[in-house]
């Protein structure tokens, strides 16, 4: 038996409020053999990323422009074309991708210990649809004119706060945040802010903004560059190390608030935390890459089923599982209908759907207790 703090074995009445049933030991795979795996295939992924394109480029072309970028050494004028191709759109288009994949992998599995649901996904807040609103009238309308390349990210990211405090004070009553009152005050702010932005793609003249405008609200990386990338890594570095450091309280928190009490976590309080990192690491992701859905609700559970419960483990692993997936499904993005571009949301349901149907007939997986 672990210590206390850790879900293996959780009792039954707590495995029912959480819908997870954590992995036999003897079921699990190595924690450090499956760090390693991953660490490796991050780091040709992003390779991959880089080097597969419509743009005929070799390997070794790749490579060398790439190494180039990352040393500041020199190439040929005739070589600027595809050093431009391979550094400045595939390059950061790549790691972007890498931090969106492991920011809502990682929040998805903080929110599922938040709320001890394990259906909710980094969306269930309301946060992601309230920066739909703020994307949608620079897109649209032209709002933050001034600020040029960062007007994007400055209004998705504004308004992500802005849904964040609405649900908040909308959710907190006298006795704190419950999770059934987050839950149902995010679906209700989720469908208040998507008919919002439906109403402004209706009102907006039809062409070219409303198309950015729908490729937005379906997840697409096709604006990514080196600007881009500090926003989405300093939000989800600093979101992985506050929930890495609180991991213990997480297991905690997910059997629930008595027991959490019981062993001296303050489930209020570790709520409040949870609440202000998701909402920040999800509306600066969000901000960069539109709303891509099933990646924090896929994840998570896939994770659960290699590693088991323990949320020690389970931040360890299904940041850099996220990070591996969104860069394959951004390349297939890009390559499967060439030179059309499809949004990559589209691609993580077209895959989601049926792995979780398949993890939902798993005989050694519950959900909700049924």
């Amino acid at each position: 038996m672990g210590t206390p703090l850790e879900l293996e074995p959780a009792p039954p009445p707590h495995r029912a409020r959480t819908g997870v049933r954590p992995a036999p030991p003897s079921q699990r795979v190595s924690l450090p053999l499956l760090l390693s795996t991953l660490s490796a295939a991050l780091v040709l992924s992003i390779v991959c990323g880089a080097g597969i394109g419509a743009s005929g480029l070799s390997w070794g072309e790749v490579l060398r422009h790439m190494w180039a970028g990352l040393t500041g050494g020199s190439i040929s004028q005739g070589e600027v074309p595809a050093y431009t191709i391979v550094w400045e759109l595939r390059f950061p288009r790549a790691v972007l991708a890498a931090l969106v994949g492991a920011g809502l992998s990682a929040i998805g599995v903080a929110v599922q210990a938040m709320v001890r649901n394990a259906l909710a996904d980094p969306f269930v807040l309301g946060i992601s649809s309230g920066a739909a609103v703020g994307a949608n009238a620079v897109l649209l309308f032209g709002a933050f004119g001034a600020l040029g390349l960062w007007a994007l990210s400055t209004a998705a990211f504004l308004s992500a706060l802005l849904a964040m405090t609405l649900v908040y004070v909308i959710a907190r009553t006298a006795d704190g945040l419950t999770p059934l009152r987050l839950v149902l005050t995010g679906t209700a702010m989720y469908y208040g802010f998507s008919a919002v932005t439906t109403f402004m793609v209706f009102a907006a003249e039809r062409g070219e903004a409303a198309r950015s405008a729908m490729m937005w609200l379906l997840g697409s990386l096709g604006g990514a560059s080196w600007a881009s990338v500090p926003i989405a890594a300093g939000a989800v570095l600093v979101g992985l190390a506050h929930l890495a450091v609180s991991a213990r309280r997480l297991n905690a928190l997910a059997m629930g608030d008595e027991t959490a009490a019981a062993l001296g976590v303050d489930a209020g309080r570790l709520r409040k935390e949870l609440f202000l990192v998701c909402a920040a690491v999800t509306g600066a992701v969000v901000a960069v890459s539109g709303a891509i859905g099933f990646v924090g609700l896929m994840v998570p559970h896939a994770a659960r089923m290699l590693v088991g419960a323990d949320h020690r483990r389970l931040l360890a692993v299904a940041p850099l599982a996220g990070a591996v997936l969104l860069i394959w499904v951004d390349i297939l993005s890009r390559v499967v209908l060439a030179p059309v571009e499809l949004p990559v949301g589209v691609l993580t349901a077209v895959i989601g759907v049926p792995c979780f149907v398949l993890l939902m007939r798993r005989r050694s997986y519950t959900f909700g207790g049924a």
